[in-house]
């Protein structure tokens, strides 16, 4: 008799979970509590799979061997509870791909920057030749990739949510950006619970791994003193010159594999000190991977981050319009900020969660000479920002806002849209907000050329 994998959550990750169990010739099936999107309706039909969406039928859901569960249900929803009271293994489709690798990996998590350093990752490794896949919370799930074929090299960005659900897993390479407060409400509101889920990344690596983490971070900083882990453990530093990976505000100094070289972060295509550590990050995984210094340096400066994240839309009359609508907390904010030393007009708004701007006061004073809120409730915001920023407007309409925002610069300006909210005010998401403002300044851009003409 097979055995039997119920799969919980029918998104790319238990889609993706799905495929690949029914390749290896377990049998399948999967319960959504939410109506399953089409185009993942589409992959269960075509490979035969049985499903059910809109609730969960525990019967078919407790007679499993092994229960993969998506990284978005908690351990607490009833029928996961219920099946490990059955002594039933739950766990998540990271650790599921994993036990059926082949390849290597490099797996990266934080707080934030994880995206942009997933990328970079990849990027640098496929520039060089190598054989590659992205996965993870980028892109395609890491057990879909797996279902489609081997690969030397898997890059993988990471969440807390996913490594909760992790037993085996462990990366050749780990890397570990930052940690600070995030879905705390996940972790019972305890600091030290979520510190731990990221640390998870590192549980099971041998003397033969690397474990590449930012030690000027206060939390890793301390947690990495009081923590043994196994694997060779390479520094971040913008404080410490004897860190493999130094960064001195201007230049990276890179001392590593045998390999000893600077380069000038003005020649890559990133920009700020989170984005320095996020470089620094991917050189000393690739590095570590084999990679030389020279095709290094030329794969930094072709890359391209995702959109949303200080992602540049336009210049209008000498003023740079900068969508960074995935900053939706203010730690990313701050990395915002600091990317930019031009005089700023902010674009900021949306559903607050629990924001402590006193995180930022002191940069948006120096920097900030205008704050445009977006968002059905500003009060917040206005309240807090009053007296801090000289000129204060608001409004629910993209196009107004763009409007606004040229009306507050001059040349030599930036607009920055880096919210510090959700978007689910005015917006289907992050993206459709940044979609919306993009389109927006573009509309701008044409007309004022339509104008000059």
């Amino acid at each position: 008799m097979k055995e039997r994998i119920v799969i919980l959550g029918a998104g790319e990750s238990g889609t993706g979970a799905a495929l690949l169990a029914r390749q290896l010739g377990y049998e399948v099936f999967v319960s959504d509590a939410a109506l399953v999107k089409p185009s993942y309706r589409d992959d269960l039909l075509r490979n035969k799979i049985e499903f059910e969406e809109g609730h969960h039928t525990e019967a078919k859901i407790l007679n499993a061997h092994c229960i993969i569960k998506s990284p978005g249900i908690s351990e607490t929803t009833p029928v996961v509870m219920k099946a490990k009271e059955k002594g039933i293994e739950v766990i998540d489709e990271i650790e599921f791909a994993f036990r059926f690798i082949k390849g290597r990996v490099v797996a990266i998590t934080g707080t934030n920057g994880k995206t942009t350093t997933t990328l970079l990752t990849y990027h640098l490794f496929k520039s060089a030749g190598c054989d590659v896949a992205l996965a993870g919370n980028v892109g395609e799930s890491l057990a879909r990739k797996v279902a489609h074929g081997n690969h030397a090299w898997y890059v993988v960005e990471i969440s807390s949510f996913q490594l909760d659900g992790t037993k085996l897993f462990r990366p050749d390479i780990g890397i570990l950006l930052n940690i600070t407060p995030d879905h705390l409400d996940r972790y019972n509101y305890e600091m030290q619970n979520y510190i731990n889920s990221k640390f998870r990344l590192a549980a099971n690596m041998t003397p033969a791994d690397a474990f590449i983490y930012y030690a000027d971070d206060a939390v890793l900083k301390a947690e990495m003193m009081k923590r043994s882990v196994t694997g060779r453990i390479l520094r971040i530093s913008f404080t410490d010159n004897h860190a493999p990976l130094y960064f001195d505000g201007e230049w990276f100094h890179v001392n590593l594999e045998g390999h000893s070289f600077s380069l000038k972060q003005s020649d890559t295509t990133l920009r700020g000190n989170h984005n320095a550590v996020n470089t620094l990050a991917a050189m000393g995984a690739a590095l570590t991977a084999g990679i030389k210094p020279e095709a290094i340096r030329v794969a930094l400066k072709t890359f391209k981050n995702a959109p949303h994240r200080l992602e540049h839309v336009a210049t209008i009359n000498g003023v740079e319009f900068i969508n960074d609508s995935k900053a939706t907390n203010v730690d990313s904010v701050v990395y915002a900020l600091g990317s930019y030393r031009q005089p700023l007009v902010w674009i900021a708004g949306g559903i607050d969660k629990g924001n402590d701007y006193n995180l930022i006061k002191d940069e948006v004073q120096r920097k900030v000479k205008a704050l445009i809120c977006l968002g059905k409730d500003n009060s917040k915001l206005k309240k807090f920002f009053t007296g801090v920023v000289p000129v204060i407007r608001e409004t629910q309409s993209v196009q107004e806002l763009v409007r606004m925002a040229m009306k507050e610069a001059v040349a030599g300006d930036v607009v920055l849209l880096s919210p510090a909210c959700a978007s689910f005010d005015l917006f289907k998401n992050y993206e459709d907000r940044g979609n919306q403002f993009k389109q927006a300044v573009l509309d701008l851009k044409k007309e004022m050329e339509h104008l000059s003409v």
